[in-house]
């Protein structure tokens, strides 16, 4: 099956051609893909298929290094506009992808840089899934007996974002994954630490469903940025830091789309062979 390695921000992608190979792909076999031993290594697989609707150019889909299918992947949204460019199978620099969460609209800068429209960030409870009787700016969960003091809200899928004083120090890989797992988000959440630099540049660390600690989580980007500016913590436009580079993140206010933009890069391309399930 032929593969191409591509990345932003660190957070590392194998991308599958849906539209010219039919594919399907057991929970095994990404797993198989994605570990960093046996096979060719990645956070997420995404899937570039056909659409299905007419007034869409694809359909996107991404599974966790775990072999589960998730909604949204903000980085990988990048890499799939790119890829989908490179391969000739659009010319449009500007597309529309079907996720399993709605429309997203990436689009391909001049420098190469690609900026994604995410849409609106939801807040009620039941759009996380969160379970909480009525949406609040904060919640306090309790994780390892230990409140815990968290913005809720999706985008796309499920965040959780604390502000912390130093996010080098922050409990990413212990704390994490009993967010992850918590009771109160039936579907999982990914966890984000986000500490304030100033009023437009936050260093960030997110815990990822199913995936562990990534270098980079563009979803977790758009919605430590929205958390902080409906805290009064930040401004409209935000640069991001996380440990695989720079994102610039734009949220008006209420009811608008978040933008994201960053990098798409190739890595290589290659051959796997993929054994079926015994």
């Amino acid at each position: 099956m032929r593969f191409t390695k591509m990345h932003g921000q660190g957070n590392d992608f194998v991308v599958l051609d849906g539209v010219r190979e039919r594919l399907s792909l057991t929970h095994a076999q990404v797993r198989f893909i994605a570990d960093r031993h046996l096979g060719v290594g990645c956070d997420q697989l995404l899937l570039v298929e056909r659409a299905v609707s007419k007034e869409n150019d694809f359909r996107y889909r991404i599974f966790n290094a775990d072999g589960g299918e998730v909604e949204q992947c903000g980085n990988g949204a990048r890499c799939f506009a790119r890829y989908v460019l490179d391969e000739g199978l659009t010319t449009k620099r500007e597309i529309r992808v079907e996720t399993a969460s709605g429309v997203i609209q990436p689009r391909v800068e001049d420098s190469g840089r690609v900026t994604v429209d995410m849409g609106a960030p939801r807040f009620d409870p039941r759009d996380v899934p969160f379970l909480a009787p009525a949406p609040q700016l904060t919640y306090e969960v309790r994780v390892a007996g230990l409140p815990v003091e968290v913005s809720v809200l999706s985008m796309g899928n499920p965040h959780a974002v604390q502000v912390v004083e130093d996010v080098e120090r922050a409990p990413v890989s212990t704390q994490g994954p009993l967010l992850e797992r918590h009771p109160s988000f039936p579907q999982r959440v990914n966890a984000g630490y986000m500490q304030p630099l100033s009023r437009s540049h936050i260093a960030l660390r997110v815990w990822e469903r199913g995936a562990g600690e990534t270098l980079a989580c563009g979803t977790g980007a758009c919605a430590a940025v929205v958390a902080g500016i409906r805290l009064g913590l930040l401004d409209e436009e935000v640069r991001v830091t996380t440990r695989g580079g720079d994102l610039i993140i734009r949220w008006p206010g209420p009811d608008a789309a978040v933008m994201m933009t960053g990098d798409a890069v190739r890595v290589f391309d290659g051959e796997i062979e993929i054994q079926g399930e015994e």
